[in-house]
């Protein structure tokens, strides 16, 4: 038996991770969840991160090309969590439904946060530099 060491998510739970954000994003694109806090946005599922055991789904969610508070998403989500949580169910088979746990994606803030580091003057600097290599006194390409 191999025994798996990485700390991260094995496959199956990337599969059905997959599979919830898929199912979640049909449900939200054809208007199956009614409230009034999805008439005035689109909800964009970024990612979902599933539980070792699969009984906790964590949904990262952010409002379609900043087109509404998250906050607001998070709250109407959260609201109908029964509703879409047995939804999903029909379509991603599992033992157990898993609990959906709807969270803020800062996957956007992060990229925003590494355009304004590679935009400072002092990186650009840096990256622009030419790499130099210390190889010590033996390694002189003079003595060639």
């Amino acid at each position: 038996m191999v025994k798996q060491t990485s700390k991260g998510p094995g496959q199956r739970q990337l599969r059905v991770g997959e599979m919830i954000r898929r199912r979640l994003s049909e449900l939200l694109s054809r208007g199956e969840i009614h409230d009034p806090a999805f008439d005035a946005m689109s909800i964009t599922i970024g990612e979902v991160s599933v539980s070792s055991d699969l009984k906790i789904a964590t949904v990262y969610v952010m409002p379609l090309l900043g087109s509404g508070n998250v906050d607001l998403a998070i709250e109407a989500l959260s609201r109908h969590k029964g509703i879409i949580r047995k939804k999903v169910s029909e379509e991603v088979i599992l033992r157990h439904a898993p609990d959906l746990r709807f969270r803020r994606d800062e996957t956007f803030d992060r990229l925003d946060e590494t355009r304004r580091m590679f935009s400072d003057p002092t990186v650009m600097r840096d990256l622009a530099a030419p790499d130099v290599q210390d190889d010590g006194p033996e390694a002189d390409p003079s003595e060639d």
